[in-house]
Formats: C-alpha cells, sequence, structure tokens
C-alpha cells in the first residue's frame, strides 16, 4: 500500500463540477493499493501517515504530526501509484489491486482516519480533479 503526502494549506477534489471534498491545513493523501495489501497493512499506513511529523513546531523544526497540528486530511485513491515503469514508455498496472479489493481497502484506510481526524474523501474510481496548494513543497512517499 502506498500513500503520496503533501504537507497543503489547501486542497479539494471536485466530481462533475462539484467539490466533493475539502480541506484547508493538512495533507492531502493520494492512496494506491497494490495486490497483496491488506487490513493489516492500511492499518499500518494509516498510523504512519498521521503520525509522521512533517509540520513545523514553534522553532520552525518539522517535529508535529498533522493532528499535532491541527490539520486535516483528504483522502484521493490513485491507482497509478502502483504502476511499474521501469520497462518501456507505457506504465504497467499489473501490480495494483483488483478494483473491488482495492475500494474495500480504501475505504477501510479512510475509517480508520476518520476515526482519528476530520477526514474528507475523492469518489473511488471517478474521473477526479484534484487542487492543492503544496505547503513547502512538503512531499513523501509512505509505503507498507
Amino acid at each position: 500500500m502506498i500513500a503520496l503526502i503533501q504537507r497543503v494549506t489547501q486542497a479539494s477534489v471536485t466530481v462533475d463540477k462539484q467539490i466533493i471534498g475539502q480541506i484547508n491545513h493538512g495533507l492531502l493523501i493520494l492512496l494506491g493499493v497494490e495486490q497483496g495489501d491488506d487490513q493489516q497493512k492500511a492499518t499500518r499506513l494509516c498510523e504512519k501517515v498521521l503520525g509522521y511529523r512533517i509540520f513545523s513546531d514553534s522553532e520552525g523544526k518539522m517535529n508535529l504530526n498533522v493532528q499535532q497540528a491541527k490539520g486535516e486530511v483528504l483522502v484521493v485513491s490513485q491507482f497509478t501509484l502502483a504502476a511499474d515503469t521501469q520497462k518501456g514508455m507505457r506504465p504497467s498496472f499489473t501490480k495494483g489491486a483488483k478494483p473491488d479489493e482495492a475500494n474495500k481497502l480504501y475505504q477501510f484506510f479512510v475509517e480508520q482516519c476518520k476515526k482519528q481526524i476530520n477526514t474528507q474523501t475523492g469518489q473511488f474510481a471517478a474521473n477526479m480533479q484534484v487542487a492543492l496548494i503544496n505547503d513547502g513543497p512538503v512531499t513523501f512517499w509512505l509505503q507498507t
């Protein structure tokens, strides 16, 4: 399971010209589900994402996690994170989980986040437009 996390001052996701998820200060989480991922990996990744210390403390050092920084999260499914880009000029998606399984784990990840922090979401398998203002920019790739 892969999370590309971006520290943002604001982010939103739009489907069919309607904003369906929006946050201010916090994390935009682009989530990719791979074959073999399970609820245990999703739980561990959620803990890692929410505990990752990438927000500045009073001394300007990255010592605070999103909860300590009083932020929010926006979780957007992104199957392209599971792409194999090692060969050729076209990505292969054979490592990605099947859509039904990916959706189940995406929803499970979101529910784990919602237990701990204000969480907004995109729409699984929809054509989404994601807008963000990356703060820093600060972007990390986390994987379980």
